[in-house]
């Protein structure tokens, strides 16, 4: 491979510029992606999974939140769906459902994982266990931890039993996969029944993998620094730093930064499009906003999830979600809900926000979501600062 650029060629553009460019690359800005759910899927090329569930499941809000008030039924089809099936679940910058075309790419991943050894759990005997899951497949076909012989031992949620962990582990080397879901629970099956022989059949050396890992994220991140690329990849950032000079991408340099980047350049030509956008409430685990020393460069804005802290510490809630107002996150909202009614527990405005149409904007991003989840009225709990509140309400009424 040699260099697509000679050193020190690049673009250089503004804070603003390179914001609107990651926007629009996300489907969040100008032009609407197309092609439904599915399409979503294969331009992002990754929607994370979490079992948190609030107004709607995270993979839901990431697609609500570039498409609209798609079903649940239409978002499960498209991500869990098919003959063959769409996509299938593994990790990429966490646990995702990818596109079913990516499955040779992630080859390396299931061999390091192997060469690595397991996670976390103890297996007292690996090799019974696993052998004993991969029978009852191939006699009883697809089934999920409970068919299989239980998920739990019966203590937390931690608390995996034996099968749970021989199952998740032959899923993180490749031996089984996970096409679909029931009741949101994984449905354990062969790659051999669920996945395209004509893809278990391809063989990719290591750097043509992570070429394509990193091509595909160029186009769902518009542009990115090698750490970006890493972290929306789960790849080691030294070996995004050695593989990305040879990609067909354009080295750019953005105000603030301090750092080199990388762009797709069809996404640099369609910098100037006109904006699309629409308030809207952002999952905790969108895309845009996975790695947090990007979102503080493209938006300055600090961004952490409280999910898992004590509730007397937490600051702005339980499930904070960013709002994106325009080009700019302006806001948090912890959002409840009680009967048909949409409760933001809290709304924290950014100190920066004195613009009586962001406020307004925050107001109209609930009503829109209340609306999608089956709710008619919203309640405002806590605002900060005080004096946004009819403003607030005025989107939302």
């Amino acid at each position: 491979m040699r260099p697509t650029h000679p050193p020190g060629d690049g673009v250089e553009l503004s804070a603003r510029d390179a914001r609107r460019i990651a926007l629009r690359a996300q489907g969040l800005l100008g032009r609407r992606l197309t092609g439904g759910p599915l399409g979503l899927l294969r331009h992002l090329r990754a929607v994370q999974i979490d079992t948190i569930s609030v107004l709607a499941r995270s993979h839901e809000l990431v697609t609500y939140a570039r498409l609209g008030p798609v079903s649940r039924s239409r978002v499960e089809a498209a991500y869990w769906g098919g003959r063959p099936p769409h996509g299938f679940e593994y990790w990429s910058h966490a646990a995702c459902v990818v596109p079913m075309q990516d499955w040779p790419n992630f080859a390396f991943k299931r061999a390091d994982r192997r060469a690595r050894g397991r996670r976390w759990h103890h297996l007292e005997d690996e090799e019974r266990a696993c052998s004993a899951v991969l029978d009852k497949l191939r006699v009883e076909g697809p089934l999920t931890a409970r068919q299989l012989g239980g998920a739990k031992r019966g203590g937390p949620w931690w608390d995996w039993s034996e099968v749970k962990i021989a199952a998740e582990w032959l899923l993180d080397i490749g031996d089984v996969v996970c096409t679909t879901r029931r009741g949101f629970q994984r449905v354990y099956d062969l790659p051999e029944r669920a996945v395209p022989s004509e893809l278990l059949t391809i063989e990719l050396a290591r750097d043509e993998q992570i070429s394509r890992l990193l091509a595909n994220a160029a186009m769902a991140l518009g542009l990115a620094t090698a750490d970006d690329f890493a972290a929306y990849c789960g790849l080691a950032v030294a070996e995004v730093r050695r593989i990305l000079p040879h990609l067909s991408l354009t080295p750019v340099s953005v105000e603030g930064w301090g750092r080199r980047a990388f762009a797709n350049p069809s996404a640099l030509e369609d910098g100037a499009a006109g904006l699309r956008s629409r308030p809207v409430l952002l999952s905790p685990f969108d895309s845009i906003i996975w790695y947090r020393p990007r979102v503080e460069r493209l938006f300055g804005f600090h961004h952490r999830l409280e999910a898992y802290v004590p509730k007397p510490l937490r600051v702005h809630g339980y499930y904070s979600m960013p709002v994106l107002v325009g080009d700019r996150l302006v806001a948090r909202v912890d959002p409840g809900r009680d009967g048909t009614t949409l409760v933001a527990k809290s709304v924290h405005f950014e100190h920066w926000v004195k613009a009586d149409e962001l406020r307004r904007g925050v107001g109209a991003a609930l009503r829109e979501a209340a609306a999608w989840v089956g709710c008619d009225k919203v309640v405002l709990e806590r605002v900060h600062p005080e004096a946004a509140r009819p403003l607030v309400e005025a989107g939302a009424g």
